[in-house]
């Protein structure tokens, strides 16, 4: 409770929100967004006030009295209660959505426009992550829940975030989900949404689409090089790629240090070196011929140091490795692409995207 008239909980809403309103989101609400009947009425404000909550911290449709507490009537006009905005949520059908991340598009790129830096440096190199992660919901009438890779009963959610080397990850599209989807499910749509988001927003330079090996995928790739972007996907250990690490020569690997030590939850011990080598590999071969894509596999090993498996005193009767392997058609060279690549396990831990898409779910 915080029913104080003359003080507010979230003073950083104010500049926040006068942010939004200088980056167009009223207008652009207002110009594609069309909800029929009453509960589309006044839709910017209603959209205005679902943001708001969201970035205070509202995760449900209760929790959005948080716009109405204290004395944010004399700060913000136009706030709608709970009750409203539930009744225009429950309006919306999948055309909705895509009015949404139309209005979502536009805004980010006229961010970029007004917000010094936000993807300084685009215009030369860019990077699109894109991820899925289940959000967990409550009640068994919420709908589309349902029990997904980690196990939790939620919904799904697909994000692509954009960055470039020198700043933050920003979103550049969203998907909301059932809770049991396929991790790549919806990824090419997505991707050719993101992709185009990203070039209005100035990534008019070299784009590399990074995934894990969940959109390994003939699909994804397509998508990813009809969009005009490059491509950096952690390949799949099926037995063609396996085979294709066998024939890499013993003297074609290079030893690499890492600027930081990686910990292997596997083995639980610090990883501080690894050896990186490359070969051609031509992918998606049970398609027809024309679907065959052909790039670069850049392999990262790692020694396997397993003291159980090697009697007390004695040396192990060979070296054991544990791959991982990118498939790739990125411009850089072998130990940059590598290098590259791993920063999507970086990007993918920021915990904005998944914040948001978690507040999103559980608005709706």
């Amino acid at each position: 409770m915080f029913d104080d008239p003359n003080l507010i909980g979230t003073a950083g809403l104010v500049p926040v929100m006068g942010l939004a309103e200088k980056a167009g989101l009223p207008d652009l609400v207002g110009e594609h967004v069309n909800v029929p009947g009453s509960a589309g009425a006044n839709a910017d404000l209603k959209i205005g006030s679902l943001v708001a909550g969201m970035i205070a911290g509202a995760d449900s449709i209760e929790d959005m009295d948080v716009v109405r507490h204290g004395g944010m009537g004399r700060l913000f006009a136009g706030h709608r209660a709970p009750t409203t905005l539930g009744t225009h949520l429950r309006a919306y059908t999948f055309g909705h959505v895509r009015q949404l991340d139309a209005v979502a598009s536009r805004v980010l790129v006229n961010l970029t426009g007004i917000v010094p830096g936000l993807l300084a440096g685009a215009d030369q190199v860019a990077y699109l992550d894109v991820d899925d992660t289940i959000r967990a919901t409550h009640g068994y009438a919420k709908q589309g829940t349902g029990y997904g890779y980690t196990g939790v009963k939620g919904l799904n959610v697909q994000v692509a975030t954009l960055s470039t080397p020198t700043t933050a990850p920003v979103l550049a599209a969203t998907r909301l989900r059932k809770g049991n989807a396929a991790s790549n499910h919806g990824a090419a749509r997505l991707i050719a949404d993101a992709v185009a988001t990203a070039r209005r927003a100035g990534a008019t330079g070299t784009l590399t689409v990074r995934a894990d090996s969940a959109y390994y995928n003939h699909d994804v790739v397509a998508a990813t090089r009809r969009a005009g972007a490059r491509f950096s996907l952690t390949a799949r250990m099926d037995p063609a790629v396996t085979a294709a690490i066998s024939r890499i020569p013993e003297d074609a690997w290079v030893s690499i240090k890492y600027p930081d030590a990686i910990w292997d939850e596997q083995e639980q011990r610090w990883v501080s070196d690894a050896q990186v080598a490359q070969t051609s590999y031509t992918a998606f071969t049970s398609r027809k011929k024309a679907e065959h894509v052909t790039a670069r596999l850049i392999v990262r090993r790692v020694r396997r140091l397993n003291p159980k498996a090697v009697t007390a005193g004695q040396d192990e009767l060979f070296a054991t490795y544990r791959h991982h392997g990118v498939f790739t058609d990125s411009p850089l060279t072998m130990l940059a692409a590598e290098a590259s690549h791993r920063d999507h396990a970086i990007v993918e831990q920021v915990g904005t995207a998944a914040r948001v898409g978690d507040r999103l779910g559980q608005a709706a």
